[in-house]
């Protein structure tokens, strides 16, 4: 299971003062250095972490592969196509959030979204769509040609009692199950963290988990270097 390290927070940091440091672009290159297998970034139509210019620059750094996440907003679809990232991310976006709540529906905005996904694969970006773990949203996915789900594991992370921690890791798993039987991969994150990550490693056929709001705030204490490899240990 690779491990994708979103960075937007590093970003956040640095707007907080509307200054230059901390840098995001520096972040993602020690983040490889220490072994991650991707970078996630999302550039959020407000602006109020990634900015344009981290985007290209990304583009030109990042060693392993870049994953922009967008909404499906037309400014930054147009971006998107002009920095060419490995891979783009569809997900849901409200100005009022603090992050993404929820998954996307595909189904509602079923064919605005294969449009894009048309777009973006034929420009040879590969597609993920953030979607809850819902069988409905996975076949929508894949009639949109897609190559990726990644499954909101928001839930799962929020869950407090074992009954309920329980039931989301099942529906993960089925969900995951599912994708892959009519050949849709499959990647997964959102609010995972040191302690809930170990039973997401344990169901089969998720590619990749992407991590990031955890994974900065460990890095305050003991360096981003150690933090993501204290998480690669963890997934291993």
């Amino acid at each position: 299971m690779k491990l994708g390290i979103n960075i937007d927070h590093v970003a956040t940091l640095r707007q907080a003062r509307r200054g230059e440091v901390p840098d995001p672009v520096y972040a993602a290159v020690l983040c490889e250095l220490a072994g991650c297998d991707s970078i996630v970034s999302h550039l959020r139509e407000d602006r109020r972490h990634i900015q344009d210019r981290d985007i290209y620059l990304l583009k030109k750094t990042v060693k392993t592969r870049l994953n922009m996440e967008m909404a499906l907003s037309d400014e930054i679809v147009k971006i998107a196509l002009d920095v060419r990232p490995y891979q783009v991310t569809l997900v849901p976006e409200k100005r009022e959030e603090l992050t993404t709540e929820g998954g996307l529906d595909v189904i509602k905005n079923f064919d605005r979204i294969k449009t894009n996904v048309k777009n973006f694969t034929k420009a040879g970006i590969k597609v993920s769509l953030f979607i809850e773990p819902d069988k409905k949203q996975i076949a929508a996915s894949k009639d949109t040609g897609a190559e990726f789900i990644e499954i909101h594991t928001g839930r799962y992370a929020d869950a407090k009692t074992e009954k309920d921690i329980s039931c989301e890791l099942d529906k993960i798993s089925k969900a995951t199950e599912y994708a892959l039987s009519i050949g849709i991969r499959v990647n997964a994150g959102h609010g995972l963290d040191y302690k809930n990550t170990p039973a997401i490693c344990k169901i089969k056929g998720i590619e990749e988990l992407n991590i990031g709001y955890s994974i900065i705030g460990r890095a305050v204490f003991v360096g981003l270097e150690r933090a993501v490899k204290e998480m690669l240990e963890i997934m291993k």
